[in-house]
């Protein structure tokens, strides 16, 4: 079927599909080749993959990288603190986000007008950082959880596409709760937000994968290493050359201090990958259809 309906087509669409596909695979390529290199190097043995790069004879593989890094304690630590803190702000910014949007779809809602304007300013301007630090200190809040949950709990872009959502739903719907006898609270928990799955689910999981990979506001108000996410722990990694002590302790010349560390970079970017990779197959089947449905009004 398709390639009769390939056939039709007329020349130029042919072209322009045809380039379409190969720019299309030669991005996927641009994203499946740096995946790989950083799995197999994961397991190369580091001698091995500074001589020689990369390679597929298993004999040169190791599992050292994997075993040093889960055996270190603060990766355990920094992983706990990252899955609590990006639940935690997943729920709290989507609770509240959903609640937000409601109002701003009811044609009724008096002071529409002002809420949305008053919404859009702070998608263009903001306090800065030395005011916001400022803040969260007076409101007692460094070197707590809340301190990275709360400021970006609410995203008016978020807002506006659970907005759009709850716009596109049959007015039936709400007329024939007004006859059951519903108030606001009971249709909203009761029947609204269960037809809205999609949205909920999208917003979701761009919640939590934004907190996954978010280091900075951790960065600036959290000061006990306990309370770190793993972001932070991999930025001394990944980014400042310096790999828990321990990890590398029994390694006796610097050079294979060095090689060691450089092997356990790969393995990090795997270890802390793996429960987005896990999650998102779970919410493709709604992610499609939250967005496209969401786009209808504006």
């Amino acid at each position: 079927m398709k390639k009769v309906k390939f056939s039709k087509l007329s020349l130029s669409d042919k072209l322009l599909l045809l380039t379409g596909y190969l720019l299309l695979g030669l991005f996927v390529i641009a994203i499946i080749i740096p995946i790989i290199y950083i799995v197999i190097a994961s397991f190369m043995d580091p001698i091995t993959l500074q001589n020689s790069g990369i390679s597929f004879d298993l004999d040169k593989w190791t599992t050292t990288a994997y075993q040093r890094v889960l055996s270190n304690s603060q990766i355990w630590v920094g992983f706990r603190n990252a899955i609590i803190y990006s639940v935690v702000f997943t729920v709290v910014s989507v609770g509240v986000t959903l609640l937000a949007a409601y109002p701003m779809s009811r044609t009724d809602f008096k002071g529409r007008g002002l809420f949305n304007t008053l919404f859009m300013i702070t998608m263009f301007f903001g306090g800065g950082l030395i005011p916001t630090y400022l803040l969260i200190s007076n409101l007692g809040l460094l070197n707590s959880m809340w301190a990275i949950i709360l400021p970006g709990a609410f995203s008016v872009w978020n807002m506006i596409i659970a907005r759009s959502y709850y716009q596109g739903i049959p007015s039936e719907l709400r007329e024939a709760a007004d006859v059951d006898g519903a108030n606001e609270l009971t249709y909203f928990f009761r029947i609204l937000l269960p037809v809205c799955t999609p949205v909920i689910t999208v917003l979701a999981l761009w919640q939590f994968v934004g907190m996954w990979n978010s280091y900075f506001d951790a960065m600036i108000y959290l000061n006990d290493s306990a309370k770190q996410p793993l972001q932070l722990v991999l930025r001394s990694i990944l980014i400042q050359n310096q790999p828990e002590s321990g990890m590398i302790s029994d390694m006796q010349s610097t050079a294979a201090r060095a090689q060691l560390a450089e092997l356990l970079k790969y393995a990090t970017i795997i270890i802390s990958s793996l429960p987005l990779l896990i999650m998102y197959p779970f919410f493709q089947k709604y992610f499609d259809s939250g967005i496209m449905v969401g786009s209808v009004k504006g």
